[in-house]
């Protein structure tokens, strides 16, 4: 079947992005949880289509039972926060201040001790930790926040705010406890998170206790920003594609509104329409920002009510040199 080879092409290009996040500013995120997680979001993404359990059990090559054993346990477990032994190594170096390598190698005897002098060498390599002296002397300690202030460890915190912000916006009108069970974190984290935002204006609670907002704008130099951006961007194209996916089966909307396009242009440094290609991005960004603001003019005038349509226009850029394939400009949208 010809949708086997799409679903096998679309998760290599998602594993891609996974890995690409679980190191992005060298940071090495936990991923024990990812297989499971996948697992029981997709299951229930198939049952939500109204495929039956047991054939949704069949699509796995699992018997019923063995799926609603699986599907049970990871609902019961979902809440659980993961810990890697990358971050329990960090953390207690973190506690201990100055810490000679025998002593992580003792403190960490139960697990593999190549998997732990990697980690070390790994979080010496990222900057997070730093390393004096050799042999049995070789001491670590973490790094300051101001010698790592460019690292994501240090913004975390700053950027939690704007990815709460991006799923209330896309997720409509919400609870603290429901956003916390969207995102997965504590509700105190988001109740906090909540709290800065709607301090500058950006969300607003209703007399139900659920938080609010009209618009969600990360400026492109935002550097805290980009959790949520990315969140965001990937959102998007999975939304046009499924939207496409069920057009093909059950047309409803004319087909120029749903859907995309992908232009890749070859152009070299001297070529004629090199800078009027590279300008794309910023020129449709111009034009899209303009019409943003005189939509949201115009509702916040006549109000929201009668409102049943949310457009949705993605837009991405990136240039890749041809001769190694690197990525040297990304770009997106606001």
């Amino acid at each position: 079947m010809h949708s086997k080879f799409v679903i096998d092409a679309v998760v290599q290009q998602t594993m891609v992005l996974i890995a690409q996040l679980a190191t992005a500013k060298g940071i090495r995120a936990p991923l024990s949880h990812v297989a499971d997680r996948v697992f029981l979001d997709l299951a229930n993404s198939i049952e939500a289509q109204g495929v039956p359990r047991k054939v949704a059990a069949d699509m796995f090559g699992m018997a019923l039972r063995s799926y609603q054993l699986k599907v049970q346990r990871l609902e019961e477990s979902a809440t659980e926060r993961d810990r890697s032994l990358w971050e329990a190594v960090y953390d207690y170096i973190a506690v201990e201040g100055m810490v000679q390598r025998a002593e992580v190698l003792t403190e960490f005897r139960h697990d593999d001790g190549a998997a732990v002098r990697s980690i070390l060498n790994d979080l010496v390599k990222t900057g997070l930790v730093f390393q004096t002296g050799s042999g049995r002397s070789r001491s670590y300690r973490v790094a300051s926040d101001e010698e790592v202030a460019d690292m994501a460890v240090a913004s975390a915190a700053e950027s939690f705010p704007w990815v709460v912000w991006i799923h209330l916006y896309r997720g409509g009108p919400q609870t603290v406890d429901e956003l916390a069970d969207t995102l997965a974190v504590g509700v105190d984290d988001v109740f906090e998170a909540l709290e800065e935002l709607r301090a500058q204006g950006r969300v607003a609670d209703d007399d139900q206790g659920r938080f609010h907002c009209d618009q969600c704008l990360i400026p492109r130099d935002n550097q805290e920003g980009w959790d949520a951006a990315v969140i965001d961007h990937f959102r998007a194209v999975v939304v046009a594609l499924s939207v496409k996916l069920r057009q093909i089966a059950e047309p409803t909307l004319p087909a120029e509104t749903v859907g995309g396009s992908t232009y890749s242009f070859d152009v070299h440094e001297d070529h004629p329409y090199r800078d009027e290609v590279r300008a794309l991005l910023q020129d449709t960004r111009d034009r899209i920002s303009e019409l943003a603001a005189e939509v949201k003019e115009y509702n916040d005038e006549h109000g929201r009510d009668a409102i049943d349509e949310k457009v949705t226009f993605y837009f991405g850029q990136s240039i890749v040199d041809v001769d190694d394939g690197a990525e040297v400009v990304p770009g997106g949208d606001e």
